[in-house]
């Protein structure tokens, strides 16, 4: 029989990335599923987001991704390792399996979910702790980007903005973001670190019209101006004829012979 973790931590602990690496020190196939939580009283949960599964997909392409399978009859194969993410701000109770949230394990019975393993970020010894935070009041957003390509300057501004206070107090902030030449940026930002985290996804689309892959804004903090967030987001991007424009000189720029 496979085996079944569940993972859980505050924002911006680590627990995509210790997913990642759990997965490429793994000798089996990897399954993947992120459960959305719940919210407490001044602790708002994200809901919705799939930027930790696509960021995951890009770097393990054969990474078997069941949030949007058949649900109801989920099965874990021999040697594959399934891990289950979950944000939750509070400590577990009790320590391993006995810990979990009644209103968590009800949701994994009805996936028919039981797991053999529980970690969470701040309890557990074998999970890093430099950036696991204990939020009082969090307020979260998360925006839908798909099809939306950034002008590149544009971008730097407002990440720069958005993480200095311009818009509020952020104390978490990840997205997916398109870029004119194919490429898909990956933000991480938590108010821990010395600055932000960018990575390219592996994966470039073609550069003819809007990519159809994931894009997505997560941001977290308090007293956060979201009208602003979204008025200024929809100045950074490009429209269609400046998207063509982009698109046409960097394929002309591709065919250019070399030296």
């Amino acid at each position: 029989m496979g085996q079944a973790w569940l993972i859980s931590g505050s924002p911006g602990c680590g627990k995509t990335h210790w997913i990642l690496n759990t997965f490429k020190n793994h000798k089996g196939s990897c399954a993947y599923i992120r459960l959305n939580g719940y919210s407490d009283i001044d602790l708002e949960q994200v809901k919705f987001s799939k930027i930790d599964s696509a960021f995951l997909k890009d770097h393990l392409p054969h990474l078997i991704d069941v949030s949007n399978s058949n649900k109801s009859s989920i099965s874990i194969r021999e040697n594959t390792l399934l891990l289950i993410e979950l944000p939750q701000f509070k400590l577990p109770s009790q320590n391993g399996v006995s810990g979990i949230d009644p209103r968590v394990l009800h949701e994994l019975e009805i996936l028919k979910l039981q797991p053999n393993r529980y970690l969470h970020f701040g309890r557990d010894i074998e999970l890093p702790t430099k950036d696991t935070l204990d939020f009082k009041k969090i307020e979260s957003s998360n925006l839908n980007l798909q099809g939306c390509i950034w002008d590149p300057p544009s971008l730097n501004t407002f990440w720069f903005e958005l993480v200095n206070g311009a818009y509020g107090d952020v104390y978490r902030a990840k997205a997916l973001m398109n870029l004119p030449d194919g490429r898909c940026m990956f933000f991480n930002w938590i108010v821990s670190q010395q600055g932000s985290q960018y990575l390219p996804l592996n994966g470039v689309a073609p550069l003819t019209g809007r990519p159809e892959r994931h894009s997505e804004i997560v941001i977290q903090g308090k007293n956060l101006d979201f009208a602003l967030i979204q008025s200024t987001i929809n100045h950074c991007l490009l429209d269609d004829s400046v998207l063509a424009y982009h698109q046409a000189s960097l394929r002309s720029s591709e065919l250019q012979p070399i030296g």
